[in-house]
């Protein structure tokens, strides 16, 4: 057993609410270089839709990912062979279209334009050419849009729905939408790693966090190919690839990342799992109906005395073994099993975990019979009386999840290769905790019905407290447990600045001005 640990992240979808604030808080401290105009590394968006860049989830045109192939598996799109050939032209890139030309506006003329009859403007300029251009494309494009036919309809998870589920999905008494954020997986098995050709792309033993070393990178680009989340970007300026490094020098002296600090929902949860190391290989190549069981197995006890003493063994110092025993996300993914990966599919094992959103109920107004609802209804206020719960059955509660907005195949899509039986039962846990805390502080649902409904999805009282509480109350130390880092350790990457092993400090330097270009 190859104990090992790795920081990983949850995000509450039920919570976001789409603002943007840790999209724009990424932006100011890592991506506002010349040549990083266009990257995003933290992005959000809308669901239904195609997202950012546009269809990456379609990986018949990206090639991103893993793919099996026997016992075996092996990248869609890169490796040693595809690269040879692939080496000056590779079709499966990514376009600045695909993302968007970044663009600002020329505001002087605003200022420096002379007297006429007219009202100046401030035309839009490409932040690469510097020439006017027509605006046609933006990171969040497609924002709110969940009846476009131009977004949400091409929405890669659709594909798989039958045409009179997605016909349904867009009728405008049923038309609903949520949010998500995405940053980089720095997955267990990461297909950009394998892809590179220089070995500049590595995982820190330390933390599990996928860095690109500057100094190694020559530009090849397959690691922009391999990923199938599309987080690895090509700066055209500095001819490197840069990605997302989790703010690594922030967790190293305790600060959460910045995404993370900013979250106006505080949706974001990070901390430390341990895993089996000696599994990644068995569980990537394992049949895809049981991919997401296979890596929640992967996922070790940070109580286990054997896990304890096998971790002590490898390395793992005292502190990281002691977040993890309090690590929000081991909660979520682990113990309470709310938390599931985004396409799994990739065979990446990707260690951000999402709780899918507790999406609002509709019936179509014909399914719904007058006669019942009159009997529902108080005859003399014409409202829903104060104990009409007390008569509802929990199979009447649990079967509105089918009736869902979103069907479950579309969000099992997302989540869990296909698989509806797994974003079923977490969200009938988050109906439960819903349920319980309504009989609790409304008090219109009675406890016989609130215990019926928690043993139905597997919870006791306890465990719906403690949901509701890290959930809804937590404090900032409750959501992210970051383990203490050791001094003798960070004094060596303050004082190391790099070199051509692999080996690497902090911080993208733009070579151009050390050779006076």
């Amino acid at each position: 057993m190859d104990v090992r640990s790795q920081i990983s992240m949850v995000f509450h979808l039920d919570k976001c609410i789409g603002c943007h604030t840790c999209s724009v808080a990424c932006k100011n401290i890592w991506t506002d270089r010349k040549g990083a105009e266009y990257m995003w590394w933290n992005n959000v968006e809308t669901k239904p839709g195609t997202g950012y860049p546009g269809k990456w989830e379609d990986q018949e045109i990206y090639k991103g990912g893993w793919k099996k192939d026997g016992d075996k598996i092996y990248l869609k799109g890169a490796g040693r062979p595809k690269s040879l050939t692939n080496i000056f032209h590779n079709p499966h890139l990514p376009k600045i279209d695909d993302y968007y030309e970044p663009f600002t506006y020329k505001y002087l003329d605003l200022i420096e334009s002379p007297a006429g009859d007219d009202q100046p403007t401030a035309r839009p300029i490409s932040m690469i050419t510097g020439e006017p251009m027509d605006i046609k494309m933006g990171p969040n494009w497609d924002d709110d849009l969940s009846g476009s036919p131009d977004y949400a309809r091409n929405d890669p998870n659709l594909t798989k729905l039958s045409p009179a589920e997605q016909e349904a999905m867009f009728q405008l008494e049923r038309m609903a939408f949520f949010y998500l954020p995405r940053i980089c997986n720095h997955c267990l098995n990461p297909a950009c790693v394998a892809a590179c050709p220089s070995q500049a792309i590595y995982k820190r033993g330390e933390d599990g966090v996928v860095l690109i070393n500057q100094n190694v990178c020559r530009a090849w680009r397959m690691c922009v190919t391999a990923c199938p989340y599309k987080k690895t970007y090509y700066n055209w300026n500095t001819g490197k690839s840069e990605k997302c490094i989790l703010c690594y020098p922030r967790i190293e002296s305790g600060h959460a990342p910045a995404c993370m600090h900013s979250c106006v929902g505080r949706i974001r949860y990070l901390g430390v799992l341990l895993y089996d190391a000696d599994q990644i290989e068995s569980v990537a190549s394992s049949d895809e109906e049981s991919l997401v069981d296979q890596q929640m197995n992967m996922i070790l006890d940070p109580f286990d005395p054997e896990v304890i003493a096998a971790a002590k063994a490898n390395g793992v110092a005292d502190s990281t073994i002691d977040a993890a025993q309090y690590s929000p996300t081991y909660k979520f993914v682990k113990t309470w099993g709310l938390a599931l990966p985004l396409h799994p599919e990739f065979r990446t094992l990707p260690m951000l975990f999402y709780v899918p959103p507790l999406l609002p109920v509709m019936a179509s107004v014909r399914d719904v019979s007058n006669e019942a609802q009159q009997e529902k209804l108080n005859p003399i206020a014409k409202q829903w009386p104060d104990n009409w719960l007390y008569d509802t059955s929990t199979e009447e509660i649990f079967g509105t999840i089918d009736q869902a907005r979103f069907p479950l195949e579309y969000m099992a899509n997302l989540f869990s290769a296909g698989d509806t039986s797994k974003v079923k039962e977490r969200i009938m846990k988050l109906m439960a905790v819903r349920i319980y805390r309504r009989h609790k502080t409304v008090g219109d649902i009675s406890e016989e019905k609130s215990n019926e409904a928690l043993s139905t999805a597997g919870l006791t009282p306890e465990l719906a407290d403690a949901i509701y509480y890290l959930t809804s109350l937590p404090k900032f130390d409750d959501r992210f447990v970051i383990p203490a880092a050791h001094r003798e350790q960070a004094i060596e990457m303050m004082e190391f600045t790099g070199d051509v092993k692999g080996n690497t400090g902090f911080g993208f330097k733009d070579k151009s001005a050390e050779r006076g270009s």
